[in-house]
């Protein structure tokens, strides 16, 4: 079975999220959305809700499960067999972190491979950042994320959180 690996915050998934793993989708026999911890970002919902709300949006691929992880994604590929790390890329200032990141997992796990994918050009300026920062104004882009993930921002607002 050739099974990938798309690994992130996914605070909260996003249209352009779900762009890359249909793409990704259609490459492998299966594809692991892997939720993950970023240190340097505050996230606005727990593991466990990301979790949800991508498995939600994503329940329409019968190949793509999701799961967390905490740890180094190369020790997370070995584990499950995954052949490839897919890492989506939206403008040039992405590639030169990512490029970092492909090359130090290529010289951690050689038979790992990492694919970039670049969404749809409608989905290319969308990331979590923005969605994020939209709703701690109140506002819900319901343009660019899927709808259980609307859903669940209107009742963040509607919470008051």
């Amino acid at each position: 079975m050739r099974r990938a690996l798309y690994p992130g915050t996914f605070d909260p998934i996003t249209n352009g999220h779900v762009d890359v793993i249909e793409r990704a989708a259609q490459l492998f026999d299966h594809v692991i959305v892997l939720i993950g911890e970023n240190p340097a970002k505050r996230p606005l919902f727990s593991e466990a809700e990301r979790q949800q709300m991508a498995a939600a949006s994503l329940a329409h691929l019968p190949n793509v499960s999701v799961e967390i992880y905490h740890g180094l994604i190369v020790d997370y590929a070995r584990q499950c067999g995954a052949i490839a790390i897919i890492r989506g890329l939206r403008a040039i200032s992405d590639f030169e972190y990512e490029l970092q990141m492909a090359l130090i997992n290529r010289r951690m796990a050689p038979e790992v491979c990492t694919l970039f994918l670049a969404p749809s050009e409608r989905y290319i300026y969308v990331n979590s950042s923005i969605v994020r920062e939209l709703v701690r104004f109140g506002y819900v882009p319901t343009d660019l994320v899927p709808e259980p993930v609307a859903a669940r921002l209107r009742a963040f607002i509607e919470q008051g959180v």
